[in-house]
């Protein structure tokens, strides 16, 4: 059943979760050839972005044929994110706002945003209700953890104060701040918002790293559809698998390391095409050792993919690998991207004392990108 976020239609219910350093326009072309749904910018600063920060700017491109276009906004200070949702929707036209509650990293804990932001619930609720009043017609979404650790657990009601505000969806990521990206998604936790949030759509997030554990998650908690994260890195495909399973059919045969080879080759170009050669490449050469995640190749060949600056180097090196090798069974689950943790959350003195307050201090608006 598609997934519906305020106007859109999203058939299959598959979001591509942001990431940074990743899910610039390149990326999500890669995957949108490969299947449909909804596919999600890196996350962008607010305040950078009304001041027209450079990097922001860059960060916030769409190719010109894409459709829907989804950001990823963070803020802390409603009356700067509110001018960033304008800006948006009005200058840069896009069709969907998520709005950064999620991020664990310490540069954005430490001054109370991110993951740790909906403890304070005053502050989340002014932040919710200022960008949706001022995306108008454009549906907000809000992605959040499960809290800063398990003794202050925030999700229920940062789901009940996001969908009393108008959010058109919310999404879970079943993990705390704390535990990073350790351990297992509690996907428990996820039914028992959908349980609570009832008027819309609730989207899980966490350990899917095959079509299948999309299906299973949405068995097992209600939710309304996934959102997916690492599970793609180096496996653009996995798009092309969930649009097989959720029309009732078995994925297709993993592509073997030729067709992997390819799909490297034409990644690459489109990052240089979209950034020029210098910038493209380097962003380029963190997926070599995700596209390679469980093939045999010899640590010098690995280290060569890492330090690639043209794509005529890469098909030399991509020449060097036995194409008929058929893509490894194991590597299907084997973890890409971050996994580090659990680690105590860096969070301001005295920030746990007190849940109210509708202000943070200045430094934490000036996040540029996130994670």
């Amino acid at each position: 059943m598609p997934l519906r976020i305020g106007p859109l239609e999203i058939d299959p219910p598959v979001v591509l979760a942001p990431m940074a350093g990743v899910t610039n326009a390149p990326f999500r072309r890669l995957c949108r050839e490969f299947g449909a749904g909804l596919y999600v910018s890196e996350m962008i600063g607010a305040r950078g972005l009304v001041e027209r920060n450079e990097k922001t700017l860059a960060l916030a491109r769409f190719d010109d044929d894409e459709v829907p276009r989804s950001i990823q906004l963070y803020g802390t200070d409603p009356s700067s994110l509110g001018a960033a949702v304008q800006m948006l929707v009005e200058e840069l036209r896009v069709d969907h706002i998520d709005m950064n509650f999620g991020c664990p990293m310490g540069k954005v804990t430490r001054h109370g945003g991110g993951a740790a932001l909906p403890w304070k619930k005053d502050l989340f609720r002014s932040i919710v209700s200022t960008a949706v009043g001022a995306a108008g017609e454009v549906p907000v979404t809000v992605k959040f953890r499960k809290g800063i650790d398990d003794d202050h657990l925030t999700y229920l009601e940062t789901g009940l104060i996001a969908e009393e505000e108008g959010a058109a969806a919310v999404a879970l990521h079943a993990r705390t701040a704390r535990q990073l990206y350790s351990g297992e998604a509690d996907w428990d936790s996820i039914a028992r918002l959908r349980e609570a949030v009832t008027t819309i759509p609730v989207l899980g997030n966490g350990d899917i790293w095959t079509a299948w554990d999309a299906i299973a998650m949405m068995e097992k908690t209600g939710c309304d559809g996934v959102v997916v994260g690492r599970g793609c890195l180096g496996r653009p495909w996995l798009f092309r698998d969930l649009a097989d399973v959720f029309a009732g059919e078995r994925p297709r045969r993993a592509p073997s390391l030729g067709e992997i080879g390819a799909i490297m080759i034409r990644h690459a170009r489109l990052l240089v095409s979209h950034f020029g050669e210098k910038v493209g490449m380097n962003l380029f050469r963190k997926h070599p050792s995700w596209y390679l995640k469980g093939f045999p190749a010899g640590s010098a060949l690995r280290d060569a993919f890492a330090r690639v600056s043209s794509v005529e180097e890469l098909a030399a090196l991509i020449g060097q690998l036995d194409p008929g090798i058929p893509f490894p069974e194991a590597a299907h689950t084997m973890v890409r991207g971050h996994s580090q943790g659990p680690r105590p959350v860096r969070l301001p003195d005295g920030f746990l004392e007190d849940r109210s307050g509708t202000r943070l201090d200045r430094e934490a608006e000036q996040v540029v990108s996130g994670g």
